[in-house]
C-alpha cells in the first residue's frame, strides 16, 4: 500500500458543544493549530487578527504563547461571502505583510482569492495552519454510511494508494483530528485470489492492529466496518515524511541517522514480535513526528498489506521496485516469504539515510535492475561513505544479505555493535517515552555473524539531489 501522506498539523480545540452547524450557517472553519477553535460562519463578513477589534481576535492565552503570534497582523485576513454573476462565493482576503496562505500557496497583502470547500489556512508561515474550510452548502458526500457520519466529519483529500484514499477527519463534539484511511473491501486479495467475502478476516486483523500500542507505531483510534468499505481512523503527525525529509537535507549524519534507525528497528521488531510483518518498508511509510533532524519517527502502513498479493504492492513502486526484497523479486509477488524482507527494506532505508542515494540504480549501464537486487550488486565508494563509520558499513551489509536465511533479524540488529551507543539511546527513549523514564531493550551480547562482502564497481554520486530515487550513475 502506499503511505499515508502526512500533514503539518497540530492539536486544535472544538469550543463549542454543538456537534451540528448552526441552522443560519453558511460555512465552518475547523481549527487545525492548537491556538484556533472551530466556529460557524453566519456574517457575511469576518475578520481575523491580533487586534482586539477583529470579529475573530486570536487573543487566547495559547494564541499569544505561539511562536507565531507576533507575525500575525492586527488584520490578518478577511472572509467574505459574495452574490456575483456566476453565483455565490467566498472570498478571503490578504490584509498581512507576512502573509495568508491558501493551501499552501501564499495569497499576498491587498489580494483576494476564491474559498473552496475543504480548502486549508495558513498564518505567516505555510507550514503554521490555522483552519480547514467547509462549505455547508457544499454537496455532501452521500455514500458516506451513517455510523460514520454521526462521529465523524470527513473534510478534505490528503492522498490516494493502492487501496483507496485518506481524508482528514473530525470528531464531532471534540474536533479532534484524525486520518481516515478508507478501502473499499472489493480490492482485498489474498494468496492472488480474490475474496468474496472478508468481513470477518478484515475485522479479525484489524482488531490485531487496533491492540498495537508502541510509540514509533501509528496508532489506529476507530474502525468502521461495512458490506463494501473499511474506514480506518490513524493518528495524526506533522512533521512529513522521511522521504521527503532526506530529499531536502541530502542526507542524515550518522549520529542522527543512528538515532532515527534504533526507533525504526524497535518498531519493526515490535511488529514482529506481534507476529506482523510490515511488508512494505520505504521512506515514505516512516513518519516525522515533527521538523527537528530529532525527532519521534512513526512507522505506518503495516499489516493491512496482507489484504493486497505481493505482485499488487510490487505495483506501487511505479515499475522500480528499489526496497523490495530479492525474494519477492525472484518470484515476481507469488511466493511465500518471511518476516526477513522486512529487515532487507530497513536496510535498503539505512544505506539511503546515511549516503543520500539507494543502492540499486535502473541506470547502470552495465547490470538491470533486477539483477543488481538479486545478486546483492551494491558497494560502499569511500568518496561518498568516507565519513560513515565501518560498523554502520556493517550493518547494512548483514541486513542486505541475499539470502532471507542468511539475513540478520531484527533482534541482532538492536544487539549490533553500531546501536551500542548509550547517548544515542539516551535521546531515542526520552522521544519515545518522555512521560515514564521507560528504556528501550537493553544491550545484549553482540551476536558472531559474518558480514557480506560486496566488491561491486563503485558509482558516481547523483549530480542533483532532488530526487532520492535517482541514485548515482555507474560509469
Amino acid at each position: 500500500m502506499d503511505a499515508l501522506p502526512t500533514q503539518d498539523i497540530v492539536d486544535g480545540e472544538f469550543n463549542s458543544e454543538e456537534d451540528e452547524p448552526s441552522q443560519d450557517a453558511w460555512g465552518r472553519l475547523f481549527p487545525l493549530g492548537s491556538s484556533f477553535v472551530a466556529m460557524d460562519l453566519v456574517n457575511d463578513t469576518y475578520s481575523f487578527g491580533r487586534g482586539e477589534t477583529c470579529d475573530v481576535p486570536f487573543s487566547s492565552q495559547a494564541a499569544k504563547n505561539h511562536q507565531c503570534f507576533q507575525a500575525y497582523s492586527k488584520v490578518h485576513f478577511k472572509l467574505v461571502r459574495k452574490n456575483t454573476s456566476t453565483g455565490e462565493h467566498v472570498f478571503l482576503e490578504d490584509t498581512s505583510s507576512n502573509g495568508t496562505f491558501i493551501n499552501g500557496e501564499k495569497v499576498g497583502k491587498g489580494k483576494k482569492q476564491v474559498l473552496n470547500n475543504n480548502d486549508e489556512i495558513a498564518l505567516a508561515l505555510k507550514k503554521n495552519k490555522a483552519y480547514v474550510f467547509m462549505d455547508l452548502n457544499a454537496n455532501e458526500d452521500s455514500s458516506l454510511p451513517p455510523e460514520l457520519t454521526e462521529k465523524y466529519t470527513l473534510t478534505r483529500v490528503l492522498g490516494r494508494g493502492a487501496c483507496g484514499e485518506v481524508r482528514l477527519a473530525f470528531s464531532k463534539g471534540s474536533c479532534d483530528k484524525f486520518a481516515c484511511k478508507i478501502i473499499s473491501k472489493k480490492k482485498f486479495s489474498v494468496g492472488g485470489k480474490t475474496a468474496v467475502n472478508m468481513a470477518s478476516q478484515v475485522m479479525g486483523e484489524v482488531k490485531i492492529l487496533k491492540a498495537l500500542k508502541h510509540p514509533c507505531i501509528i496508532g489506529i483510534e476507530d474502525v468502521i466496518d461495512t458490506p463494501d468499505m473499511l474506514y480506518i481512523f490513524l493518528e495524526l503527525v506533522e512533521g512529513g515524511e522521511l522521504f521527503d525529509k532526506v530529499v531536502s537535507i541530502d542526507k542524515y549524519d550518522e549520529s542522527t541517522g543512528k538515532m532515527l534507525f534504533f526507533q525504526m528497528a524497535t518498531a519493526i521488531k515490535y511488529l514482529h514480535d506481534q507476529g506482523i510483518t510490515h511488508r512494505d518498508l520505504k521512506p515514505e511509510n516512516i513518519l516525522l513526528n515533527s521538523d527537528e533532524l530529532e525527532t519521534l519517527i512513526k512507522v505506518t502502513d503495516f499489516g493491512l498489506s496482507k489484504f493486497i498479493d505481493a505482485g499488487s504492492i510490487m505495483k506501487t513502486f511505479c515499475g522500480t521496485p528499489t526496497y523490495l526484497a530479492p525474494e519477492i523479486l525472484l518470484t515476481a509477488g507469488s511466493g511465500a516469504y518471511t518476516k526477513a524482507i522486512d529487515c532487507w527494506s530497513l536496510g535498503v532505508i539505512l544505506f539511503i539515510m546515511l549516503s543520500g542515494y539507494p543502492p540499486f540504480s535502473d541506470e547502470r549501464k552495465d547490470m538491470d535492475l533486477p539483477k543488481q537486487i538479486l545478486g546483492g550488486h551494491y558497494s560502499f565508494p569511500k568518496q561518498y561513505w568516507k565519513d560513515v563509520s565501518e560498523t554502520a558499513i556493517d550493518l547494512i551489509k548483514k541486513m542486505m544479505v541475499v539470502d532471507p536465511k542468511k539475513r540478520i533479524d531484527f533482534a541482532d540488529v538492536l544487539n549490533h555493535p553500531w546501536l551500542q551507543d548509550e547517548e544515542m539511546r539516551s535521546k531515542a527513549n526520552k522521544l519515545m517515552y518522555p512521560n515514564s523514564g521507560k528504556m528501550a531493550p537493553p544491550n545484549m551480547p553482540v551476536p558472531k555473524r559474518k558480514a557480506t562482502e560486496n566488491e561491486d564497481e563503485p558509482a558516481q554520486k547523483r549530480k542533483s539531489s532532488a530526487d532520492i530515487s535517482t541514485p548515482p550513475e555507474t560509469p
